[in-house]
């Protein structure tokens, strides 16, 4: 298993460009332009469904509760405003807070539906390297489960959603350091609990 430090994502100029440009499509959504918000849905759509999904495990209500992440964006739109970080990160910390709420209202047991994260997934490598990723991923998904709900949604953000640091941080009301410290011991957790024929 790959170290933490390894593992941290670094900006680079397209990645730059990319966060640049999805904040000029919330300058002019926030001018009233339907149209840049829409184009702001389709790119963070699939992110914030994933998350959810992760978290709530029923399809049915991650597509709902995605919906409702989407609209109380689309309220707000005039409030956000650039901190550094992809506007993505806004959109997981709504769709966070609405899990939050389900949990507490309904007092759900949040679990992970291996197999419906599988079919929102897509890969085009062989036969061969299809199988062992499979392995992989449901070995890993079923370890990533054991976790404490703070190491898992760690994982979930930075790994699965691919945020940053600071944006992990920002979404978990938590600094940069002690994000850094929560994914170090939740990779070295699953470097534990994994298999060690996939390690």
């Amino acid at each position: 298993m790959t170290e933490p430090d390894a593992l941290e994502n670094t900006d680079t100029p397209d990645t730059d460009a990319a966060h640049a440009a999805a904040w000029e499509l919330v300058g002019a959504a926030q001018g009233g332009d339907t149209h840049a918000f829409g184009l702001l849905y389709d790119r963070y759509v699939d992110m914030v469904f994933r998350y959810v999904l992760f978290r709530v495990g029923d399809r049915e209500l991650a597509e709902d509760v995605t919906s409702e992440t989407f609209l109380r964006a689309l309220r707000r739109i005039t409030s956000v405003s650039y901190q550094g970080r992809d506007v993505g990160a806004w959109f997981v910390t709504i769709a966070r807070n609405l899990v939050l709420d389900h949990v507490k209202s309904s007092r759900f047991r949040l679990e992970i539906t291996t197999s419906e994260i599988r079919d929102s997934e897509r890969t085009e490598a062989g036969p061969e390297q299809q199988v062992m990723s499979k392995v992989t991923r449901e070995a890993l998904l079923v370890c990533v489960q054991q976790l404490g709900e703070d190491q898992r949604e760690c994982i979930v953000l930075r790994f699965l959603q691919g945020l940053s640091v600071a944006e992990t941080a920002h979404i978990m009301n938590r600094n940069e350091g002690a994000v850094k410290a929560l994914q170090h011991r939740a990779v070295r957790r699953l470097a534990q609990l994994l298999p060690s024929e996939i390690r």
